[in-house]
């Protein structure tokens, strides 16, 4: 099948192929699709994870959601984004093989570490002593 052919089948299912790739074809939003390639997140954790604010991290979002890439979840004032695969079955499979190529490069996988560390580890020190240790005084 040549280009011509996809292009016009996408076009016939109101796929914006242009719209998809200018989505794939920005740093950021490639990370943050990464960051997605494992289930829902939510935007404070995104932020977080890439070092900047919930503004710009919402406005690649918004991008990558009106490419029809990703999902929303409002969760009380938390917003909380999934990955959507695309219903054209070649867009389907280029996010496939773009989200399986992010596994063996160096810094998705970093990102990938530095969401769990923001994600699953509490935001404040704790430390929980047993029930048989005294409290040290001071």
């Amino acid at each position: 099948m040549s280009c011509y052919n996809i292009f016009v089948m996408v076009k016939g299912n109101d796929f914006d192929a242009e719209l998809f790739f200018a989505a794939l074809a920005d740093r950021t939003r490639l990370r943050l699709l990464n960051l997605m390639s494992d289930g829902e997140v939510c935007v404070c954790f995104l932020a977080d994870t890439l070092g900047t604010n919930d503004p710009k991290i919402s406005r690649h979002l918004a991008y990558l959601k009106r490419a029809g890439l990703v999902a929303g979840r409002r969760d009380g004032k938390w917003m909380h984004y999934s990955i959507r695969p695309p219903q054209n079955p070649q867009a389907r499979e280029i996010l496939t093989a773009a989200l399986a190529m992010f596994r063996s490069d160096k810094s998705m996988e970093s990102d990938r570490k530095r969401l769990l560390k923001v994600c699953c580890s509490p935001s404040a020190p704790i430390a929980i002593r047993p029930r048989d240790v005294p409290l040290a005084r001071t």
